[in-house]
């Protein structure tokens, strides 16, 4: 068998593969729906929790380093240059319908205006608990986030947020109900690109969100979730603490806590999605920046696989077989065939133009649209309006979903570059903002 042949049938075969993924990923999608509205339906009244002024008061008797405040949520924002959208963000909190909420700014050390906003911020909204944690030198995300977490954080519950990003009044609340299941130790939230920027950039990126958080919900369901982003994630403080917080040797500090948290066992700490768990962010503005972001991610992403390999396919009962022998290997297969899709690309469409059957190509064409187009249609917080749009912009995204594997594979051979740190771990910790449009505000239709 010569070499294209073996390259076409590994095509086929990795094809095949990913094509029973996306029937899972719509198998699964729908029955998590099923499973959301059974859960709302069977919760109980909830257990009165303590007002304002009762949540402010006990926590004055308490040592902020060793307490937690019953029913109070600290709202974490790690805060570097970000005073185009920080306002907003507070705002966002402002209004979220559960009452019980302190936010704490980390400050990593800002050079423009994000300190003095915040505490005009603290004077024009005195009913709000808000205070703001300052570094001294620029620490990195993660160690200004364990600063504010470990000194200043007083609630049961953690929830991160970036400074670009926006919650919905009710994704606070939301959240919290996850947490009427014992065993569950965090809740990823269902992170969407804000509507404001309609570049086809911006396009692709809202494609990209959409797909990648609708197979959570298969994830959700059989217990294999391990990796969960910075925004609006949400923690019990006792888990938190238990892990020691943040680690600060990856360059993905998020994926790193929530794989380590998983890492004691996800049949006790489950990671849970929620669908309902609504948060925006702005899409980053730019190619340059958008390489720069999803070098950090693939980075991180390869230093957290390596770091927490012991979980991979180990028979220890504390770990779902779902995780072990079947999301952890396709993490690391994806990233495999990540690399080898160039030569198989140029291989098929070879083969193609030589056989003059385009079936391959047509086939792969329609699987991804026509997945595409359910992911849309399917998702439960688009309004119509913007289905309709989207839908539009549907018979192109398989070709701009070629831009995001470009930029991944880029962001993949520029790994290699410093291979020694994604066994030994980063040594810089320090980070910068991306440019912000400075136009954040919550899509009202959404």
């Amino acid at each position: 068998m010569s070499t294209a042949s073996v390259i076409i049938w590994l095509f086929i075969s990795v094809s095949i593969l990913y094509v029973v993924h996306f029937g899972l990923y719509l198998m699964g999608a729908d029955f998590y729906d099923v499973w959301q509205q059974r859960r709302r339906g069977s919760t109980g009244p909830r257990r009165r929790t303590q007002s304002r002024a009762e949540c402010a008061a006990t926590a004055t008797s308490l040592h902020d380093d060793t307490h937690e405040v019953e029913g109070l949520v600290s709202v974490v924002l790690a805060a570097h240059n970000e005073e185009a959208t920080i306002v907003a963000t507070l705002d966002s909190i402002g209004r979220s319908t559960h009452p019980h909420v302190e936010v704490l700014v980390a400050d990593d050390a800002s050079t423009d205006l994000t300190g003095r906003l915040v505490r005009d911020y603290q004077v024009r909204h005195p009913e709000m608990d808000l205070r703001i944690v300052r570094m001294r030198k620029n620490v990195g995300k993660g160690e200004a986030l364990n600063a504010a977490l470990r000194r200043h954080a007083r609630g049961q519950f953690v929830m991160t947020l970036d400074a670009d990003s926006m919650i919905r009044p009710d994704t606070i609340a939301n959240a919290l109900s996850y947490f009427e299941d014992p065993t569950v130790a965090g809740v990823a939230a269902n992170v969407q690109i804000l509507q404001t920027t309609r570049t086809t950039l911006g396009i692709l990126q809202r494609f990209e969100h959409m797909i990648g958080y609708r197979s959570k919900k298969l994830y959700s369901l059989l217990n294999c979730e391990f990796v969960v982003g910075g925004v609006a994630s949400t923690y019990r403080m006792r888990v938190l603490r238990k892990v020691g917080f943040y680690d600060t040797d990856t360059l993905t500090e998020d994926i790193g806590l929530s794989a380590k948290i998983t890492s004691l066992g996800n049949r006790r700490f489950r990671m849970i999605y929620g669908a309902d768990v609504v948060a925006q962010t702005e899409g980053v503005l730019s190619l340059r920046a958008l390489a720069k972001q999803r070098f950090r991610w693939k980075y991180g992403s390869i230093q957290n696989l390596i770091k927490y390999r012991g979980m991979m396919f180990n028979p220890s009962r504390r770990y779902t077989h779902s995780l072990t022998f079947y999301r952890m290997p396709m993490a690391v297969l994806s990233e495999f065939t990540l690399l080898l899709s160039p030569l198989v690309w140029v291989v098929v469409a070879y083969w193609s133009v030589v056989t003059q059957s385009p079936a391959l190509l047509i086939g792969a064409y329609l699987t991804i649209s026509a997945y595409t187009l359910l992911t849309v249609w399917r998702d439960e917080n688009l309004p119509m309006g913007e289905r309709f749009r989207l839908s539009l912009y549907t018979p192109a995204a398989y070709f701009l979903f070629y831009v995001m594997e470009t930029v991944q594979l880029i962001a993949m051979l520029r790994c290699f570059a410093s291979p020694r740190a994604l066994f030994e771990g980063s040594e810089s910790t320090t980070w910068s903002s991306p440019t912000r449009a400075g136009s954040v505000a919550l899509d009202r239709a959404a």
